[in-house]
C-alpha cells in the first residue's frame, strides 16, 4: 500500500506557511514554518512543513541547526544537497544581518565579548577558536570561527587569523575560544598560542586586544589577567 503526503496546497490556508507569512508577517511564524518556506518542497511521503518539523524536533533550536554540517543535514531523510545548502545559506544571511553596519555592536570590555559569544560557545563539546574582527572604533566587522579542535585543544594558525583580518580591513582583533571542561583558566598552550598571535599582529600592524576563554557561564580575559 503506497502512501503519499498531504501537500501543503491541500492544507487549510491558515496552515500554509507562505500564505500565513503574507497575511500576518514573518514574525508570526514558528521556526519550523519559516524552515518549510526555505525548504520549498517536501518528498513523496512528507510535505515541506512536516519535513521542517522533523528537523526542528531533532535539532530543537536554530542554533543547533546552524551547527549541523552539510553532511549531517544531508543524512536526514528528504534532505539533499539543494535543501541542505538552502538551510545553511539562510542561517548565514541571518548571522550576517545581525552584524550589519546599522546594528553594529561595539566591544568595550571582556564582558561585551562574553555577552556576544557565551550562549553559542559554553555547551560546545570541542574547542572552537573564534576571532572577532573590529574596526577602528571597536565596532564588530564580523566574528568568524577559525578552527575546531579536539576535546582539549584547538589550533589557530596566524596565517588564517590575519589573512581574514587583512581581507576584512580590521584594525584590531579579539581571540576567543572555549574550554569544554567548563574551566576557563588558560593553559600553557593557550598562552603560547596567544603570544604567537600577538607577535604576528605586531608585524602586520593589527593589534590583538584580548584573548577571552569561555567556560560554563564564566570566562577568563587574558588581557585583564595581565597575560597580554
Amino acid at each position: 500500500m503506497s502512501y503519499n503526503a498531504v501537500g501543503i496546497k491541500d492544507l487549510p490556508e491558515d496552515m500554509r506557511p507562505r500564505e500565513k507569512l503574507a497575511r500576518l508577517g514573518e514574525g508570526r511564524l514558528d521556526d519550523h514554518e519559516l524552515l518549510a518556506i526555505i525548504l520549498g518542497m517536501g518528498t513523496a511521503r512528507m510535505n515541506a512543513l512536516d519535513l521542517a518539523e522533523q528537523l526542528m524536533i531533532k535539532y530543537r533550536t536554530l542554533r543547533k541547526l546552524k551547527e549541523a554540517s552539510l553532511e549531517e543535514l544531508m543524512s536526514e531523510r528528504g534532505i539533499g544537497l539543494a535543501k541542505a545548502v538552502s538551510i545553511k545559506a539562510a542561517i548565514e544571511m541571518g548571522r550576517r544581518l545581525a552584524l550589519c553596519q546599522e546594528n553594529k555592536a561595539v566591544i568595550t570590555s571582556p564582558e561585551d565579548v562574553k555577552t556576544l559569544v557565551m550562549e553559542d560557545m559554553r555547551y560546545l563539546d570541542r574547542e572552537h577558536f573564534k576571532v572577532i574582527y573590529l574596526d577602528r572604533k571597536g565596532g564588530i566587522i564580523v566574528a568568524e570561527d577559525i578552527s575546531v579542535g579536539g576535546l582539549h585543544s584547538s589550533i589557530a594558525h596566524p596565517r588564517e587569523v590575519f589573512k581574514n583580518a587583512i581581507k576584512r580591513s580590521a584594525a584590531a582583533i579579539i581571540l576567543v575560544h572555549n574550554h569544554p571542561s567548563g574551566d576557563p583558566s588558560p593553559s600553557n598552550e593557550d598562552m603560547e598560542t596567544t603570544r604567537r598571535l600577538v607577535e604576528a599582529g605586531q608585524i602586520v600592524g593589527i593589534e590583538v586586544l584580548d584573548h577571552v576563554i569561555i567556560g560554563d557561564n564564566n570566562y577568563c580575559s587574558m588581557k585583564s589577567r595581565g597575560l597580554i
